[in-house]
């Protein structure tokens, strides 16, 4: 990884806790090298290569989580996104719209008629 993109990331980073049980934390540059290899490579966490200095794919899953919910992925990308349209560097011509991403407006601000079946006799099938 980069040092400019590095420069980026380290700030969004949650602290690590004080007074966290375990041994020593894996360096957080490492563990996103090594999970930045595991989503590249389509490889399993348990696949990643402990040789590679990364630290385990147990660890490196855990730290992907952590930062999940820290929202550190959604605001690196709004930096990165931010950077490109100030260089110019976005071309919206071939952007896509997913519809699966975007809410539906279905007719007026109502809600939906219900039919009631409570005048209506139940049909014996016996």
């Amino acid at each position: 990884m980069e040092d400019e993109l590095w420069e980026l990331i380290e700030p969004l980073l949650p602290p690590w806790p004080r007074k966290a049980p375990g041994p020593r934390p894996v360096d957080d540059r490492r563990c996103l090298q090594g999970i930045l290899h595991v989503l590249y490579n389509d490889v399993s966490w348990q696949l990643l290569p402990l040789e590679l200095g990364f630290g385990s794919g147990q660890t490196c899953w855990r730290r992907l989580g952590r930062r999940h919910e820290a929202g550190v992925f959604e605001t690196l990308h709004g930096i990165l996104l931010a950077e490109l349209h100030a260089a110019d560097a976005l071309d919206w011509t071939r952007a896509c719209v997913d519809a699966s991403h975007i809410r539906a407006k279905k007719g007026a601000r109502r809600p939906a008629r219900h039919r009631s079946t409570a005048g209506r006799r139940a049909v014996n099938t016996i």
